[in-house]
């Protein structure tokens, strides 16, 4: 583990659609230090022409989950690169307490941030999302609003909706986010270093918030 335990070591936590990801991005621009999403970690190694490559890949080809071994294998590389000397925000890891305990016994964590936010609000936010059928740029219908309905700004292309985004859809990864989860959280309340801020708010007013309880 580092022997410094004061690095700005974050992690975000929260439902899809709770806005962490916005969030990470925010908070690594205000330290310096790299956001890293644990998906696009995936989808990077994924085009990678290596064994593990491959091996993710293939995984995520056919919709498998990427196992404790590997991901752990994966963000442990790009932990011990350069620009994560003096810290980094991780999105999307640890998603189990299998992998949490991996974490801790190699990084100690300054502030583990967790968004709260209500299953109504996560349907909400997520049958709104649209995805382009040609570039996969993201908008959503009630905050990030195409500027022609149905036709991406970009590329011009179909927005649709992905079946993921579907109310059912989103309910069952809501069961399986918050099983898996509750173990992680627990974990970092009883060291001290949860914080726990109201997602259901502007991007604006959490991060606010989110600045205030670290008291920086």
């Amino acid at each position: 583990m580092d022997e410094v335990s004061d690095l700005n070591n974050f992690l975000i936590m929260g439902p899809a659609g709770s806005g962490k990801g916005t969030q990470a991005k925010l908070l690594a621009e205000k330290f310096g230090i790299p956001s890293i999403s644990m998906g696009g970690m995936f989808r990077e190694v994924s085009k990678q022409d290596s064994e593990l490559g491959r091996q993710v890949k293939e995984l995520i080809d056919n919709g498998i989950m990427v196992s404790d071994e590997k991901t752990n294998e994966i963000i442990l590389k790009r932990l011990n690169e350069d620009d994560c000397k003096q810290g980094f925000v991780l999105d999307g890891y640890p998603r189990n307490i299998g992998q949490a305990e991996f974490l801790e016994k190699h990084r100690a964590i300054k502030k583990a941030i967790f968004f709260e936010v209500s299953e109504a609000e996560v349907i909400k936010r997520m049958t709104a999302r649209r995805v382009c059928s040609k570039c996969k740029t993201e908008f959503n219908v009630i905050y990030i609003k195409p500027k022609q309905e149905g036709v991406c700004d970009g590329c011009g292309g179909e927005l649709v909706m992905r079946d993921d985004d579907k109310p059912d859809a989103i309910k069952q990864r809501l069961r399986i986010f918050h099983n898996d989860t509750a173990p992680v959280i627990d974990l970092y309340e009883k060291k001290g270093v949860l914080l726990r801020i109201n997602g259901e708010q502007s991007i604006e007013k959490v991060f606010k918030d989110l600045v205030a309880a670290l008291g920086d």
